[in-house]
């Protein structure tokens, strides 16, 4: 079987190599090569955008995978359409012209700010990669991002005299709120933290734009051997960077007309989308989607399931996904208007969540999942009683899951380790040590005043949840029962 090489691509695709850089990218990871750059790549072989990417990788390790095989890597797009019908495509991504090593080949990173063709720039550095860090811009390279970016930024400045044509679109898709927003204000402190002067500093806030976006498509990755195997044998080449990813995608970037025409590709999808406020389809994934993920995924994992799909053809956990969804979050969101709309997207998200190709661990959304449910469900809760000045049922199952996954049988090392039957897991989380505190001692007697502590605590949830009539006393009465009979029996008499 042969490696995917630029020999191997369908000759009517050949022209994509010939196309200019247009866009510079921080960050390898899959949710930029299934996503952005795959989207990128539709509209290149749609003769819309017309540009390819020359990719940084700043993380440590080679980018020899990427140049072995020309840039070129294989999405594998899987799932199961709202007709039931199954999904199975495979698409060779060109959009890649190379990948280079911030830190072996910094001035060649610089000299793509020279590219007078360069347009957009793209990142995903992870959450905690959007932060200030007081450090010169003239190291080889900076450390920080923001300072990569500014010094790239001050290069391109240098080399155009600071022209308004030369200016840039810089698009983060890191997982924060404003993601453009506090990248601008951690390049232009770094800029002043550098004496870049009034010149260009005049140049970043007339001439380069920082979009606020938001990203949504589960993108696992590498599939298990045998899977990785079978879809090597059916596209009928070796592909290191194959990746897997699920059929629906939403990339919404918050910009003007400006923007719109730099990002062109815009146009392949009706799920890309850039409006001037896109606060909308922020709140519904941060509350449909990943409300819903953070109330589930500890009840699901103390229930004994592994992934979400598991517990999707469990009836009680199939029910509890979709009456949360449906009779406490989608009621409680600030858009009337498209209440219609919200329902298309919550039936979305339950496909989504079906998808028996998606192997999205439940332990893996736990990760900090104390402040996930106060940044995700803490409003929502809030919401439902001014509407209908009662307890969510659901939520409340849920809190009380939270609480006993938050559990540490035992300390080990520097970590905090919850029991599941035989077995045992880590606890990431912040708050493990409180929680590991705050359970010593507790029995099925005292879970009232447990329960009572940790909700009134305001460094949790930036309020006393204690205050919410009738809350507490479900939460204690879900949790006492889980304790006595178990998480999956509690769920089932209460839901089924």
């Amino acid at each position: 079987m042969p490696k995917l090489s630029k020999q191997v691509i369908d000759s009517e695709t050949q022209y994509t190599f010939d196309l200019p850089v247009k866009v510079l990218q921080f960050g390898t990871g899959v949710l930029l090569r299934g996503l952005c750059d795959y989207l990128i790549d539709k509209a290149n072989k749609q003769h819309i955008f017309n540009g390819r990417i020359v990719v940084v990788k700043s993380t440590a390790g080679s980018a020899d995978d990427f140049a072995e095989q020309d840039g070129l890597y294989t999405v594998c797009v899987r799932g199961v359409d709202s007709e039931g019908s199954t999904i199975d495509e495979a698409t060779a991504v060109t959009a890649i012209s190379r990948v280079i090593s911030a830190q072996d080949s910094w001035q060649s990173i610089l000299q793509v700010a020279r590219n007078p063709h360069l347009e957009v720039i793209l990142s995903n550095t992870t959450e905690v990669g959007i932060q200030y860090v007081e450090e010169s811009i003239f190291q080889s390279p900076p450390q920080s991002f923001p300072a990569k970016l500014t010094a790239f930024l001050y290069e391109r400045f240098r080399t155009y005299g600071g022209k308004k044509d030369k200016g840039l679109v810089i698009v983060p898709t890191e997982l924060i709120t404003d993601n453009g927003l506090k990248l601008r204000e951690c390049v232009e402190k770094i800029s002043v933290y550098n004496e870049l002067g009034k010149l260009f500093n005049k140049w970043l806030k007339y001439h380069v734009k920082f979009c606020n976006s938001l990203v949504d498509r589960i993108v696992p990755g590498k599939p298990d051997a045998a899977t990785f195997a079978a879809l090597q044998e059916k596209i009928g080449y070796e592909d290191a960077l194959l990746t897997v990813a699920e059929p629906y995608l939403l990339w919404a970037i918050e910009g003007d007309e400006r923007v719109k025409k730099v990002l062109s590709f815009e146009q392949v999808s009706e799920n890309v989308i850039v409006d001037e406020d896109i606060s909308y389809y922020r709140e519904r994934k941060l509350r449909i989607l990943n409300g819903s993920h953070s109330a589930a995924a500890p009840l699901g994992y103390l229930s004994g399931f592994d992934i979400t799909f598991q517990c999707m053809n469990d009836p009680a956990m199939s029910k509890y996904y979709e009456t949360i969804i449906y009779d406490e979050i989608v009621p409680t969101l600030p858009f009337e208007e498209q209440m219609d709309e919200l329902k298309v997207f919550a039936g979305d998200i339950l496909n989504r969540y079906r998808n028996p190709f998606i192997q999205q661990k439940l332990i893996g959304i736990t990760l900090q999942q104390s402040s996930k449910m106060n940044a995700r469900n803490v409003a929502t809760i809030r919401r439902y009683y001014r509407q209908f000045n009662k307890a969510p049922k659901l939520f409340t199952i849920g809190f009380a899951a939270y609480l006993l996954f938050m559990r540490a049988a035992k300390q080990q090392n520097e970590h905090y380790l919850g029991q599941r039957g035989e077995e045992f897991y880590v606890i990431n989380d912040e708050q493990a040590a409180y929680f590991y505190e705050q359970w010593q001692g507790v029995t099925p007697e005292t879970v009232p005043a447990f329960v009572q502590t940790v909700l009134s605590n305001p460094k949790l949830w930036e309020t006393d949840l204690t205050k919410l009539a009738g809350f507490a006393e479900t939460v204690t009465e879900y949790l006492t029962e889980m304790m006595n009979t178990g998480v999956k029996t509690t769920l089932e008499k209460a839901i089924l």
